[in-house]
C-alpha cells in the first residue's frame, strides 16, 4: 500500500493542497467556465472532466517518487477552493519541471495566481531541489504573461504552432527561470 504524498504550503493570504475526490463540484464551477479555459487547451469541462481530473490529481499524489502536484488553491480567510496551481517534474534526471494555473474568474486580478505560482515555484526549488521550471502562456494571454514575469520568470522564445486548442494550432510563448535566478520569499499585493 502507498502512503500519500501530502503536499500543504501556506502563504499570507493562500492554502495550497492537494485535492480531495470531494472537491470536484468546486473545480467544476471554474473549470466548466468558457472564459476561464480560453486560451488553456482543455475544457470547458463536463462533469465527468471535472471529476477526472480531480480523481486523476488526488491518484498521482500517491506515487513515490511523486512528480505530479496539482494543488488546490484556497483562501485562508473564506477557506474557499477558488483554483489549482501545478508543478510536473517532467525530466527528474535534469530536475526540470513545467508549472500551470488555473483560477476561478472571480478572482481574478487580485494577485492569487500570481502569489500561488510563486509559492508552488518556492517549494519546488528549496524542498524538491528542481534546476528549471518553465511555462507556456498564449501569446494575447496578458494576465498569465503579467503573472509569469511577476514571479521573475524571463521570456525565452515563441514556439510557433505549439498546441492544438479547440482544433486550431496556436502559438506559445515560452518562459522559465532557474533555481539559481529565483529569490525567495517576496510579497505581491
Amino acid at each position: 500500500m502507498y502512503l500519500r504524498q501530502e503536499t500543504s504550503i501556506n502563504t499570507d493570504r493562500l492554502w495550497l493542497r492537494d485535492f480531495h475526490l470531494s472537491d470536484w463540484p468546486v473545480v467544476h464551477q471554474y473549470a466548466s467556465d468558457p472564459e476561464v479555459t480560453k486560451y488553456l487547451e482543455w475544457g470547458p469541462n463536463t462533469e465527468l472532466d471535472s471529476r477526472r481530473f480531480v480523481e486523476r490529481a488526488t491518484s498521482l499524489s500517491y506515487l513515490d517518487p511523486r512528480v505530479d502536484f496539482d494543488l488546490a488553491i484556497v483562501t485562508n480567510a473564506e477557506e474557499r477552493l477558488i483554483g489549482a496551481v501545478s508543478i510536473h517534474i517532467e525530466s527528474p534526471a535534469d530536475r526540470e519541471g513545467w508549472l500551470g494555473y488555473c483560477l476561478h474568474r472571480s478572482y481574478w486580478g487580485k494577485g492569487y495566481a500570481t502569489e500561488a505560482a510563486y509559492n508552488l515555484l518556492n517549494h519546488a526549488f528549496q524542498k524538491l531541489g528542481m534546476r528549471r521550471i518553465y511555462a507556456t502562456a498564449a501569446p494575447d494571454n496578458a494576465g498569465s504573461i503579467n503573472v509569469l514575469q511577476k514571479i521573475g520568470m524571463q521570456h525565452e522564445g515563441t514556439l510557433k504552432n505549439h498546441k492544438l486548442v479547440r482544433g486550431a494550432w496556436r502559438d506559445s510563448e515560452l518562459y522559465a527561470i532557474l533555481d539559481s535566478d529565483f529569490t525567495p520569499p517576496r510579497r505581491f499585493f
